[in-house]
């Protein structure tokens, strides 16, 4: 564990340390356990939130086929032209 410096807004600080009280845990663990999740176990939900788009719009029929779509930009010459305006 390593052991760092924080500068609190005097609110903030009074906050941590009724929550502190009330909950029997350090100002020190509630601040370590707010980075764990927010930083931590947030991210690690990250890959069940992108597995559950997939194919969301597969059932979509005002959509073109992927194939014939990026055929038509790259038809005729003016994909150039639309990337270096």
């Amino acid at each position: 564990m390593k052991r760092t410096q924080l500068y609190l807004e005097d609110n903030v600080w009074k906050l941590l340390q009724i929550v502190a009280r009330q909950s029997g845990s350090s100002i020190s663990e509630l601040v370590r356990r707010a980075i764990r999740e927010k930083y931590i176990e947030s991210s690690s939900s990250r890959p069940e939130v992108f597995q559950s788009v997939v194919g969301l719009w597969k059932d979509r029929l005002d959509l073109p086929e992927t194939e014939a779509y990026v055929r038509e930009l790259r038809k005729g010459g003016r994909r150039w032209s639309r990337i270096w305006r």
